[in-house]
């Protein structure tokens, strides 16, 4: 999978957790929380997201 499909998967992700969220019903608001950085903060999705924001800034250098 590329930096660029495993980012876009991990958004894909924690837009689900945060449309459960908004769902009128009783939450149990630490979960969600817990849930987002489980996905947001994966190594893979963290090494992805780091190497997508290196060729970003070296491109706008050029």
């Amino acid at each position: 999978m590329t930096d660029q499909q495993l980012a876009i998967q991990a958004i894909g992700e924690a837009q689900l957790i945060l449309e459960e969220y908004l769902q009128p019903r009783p939450q149990n608001n630490e979960r969600v929380l817990d849930k987002l950085v489980e996905v947001l903060e994966r190594p893979d999705v963290m090494a992805a997201v780091s190497r997508l924001q290196q060729r970003s800034c070296f491109e706008a250098v050029k």
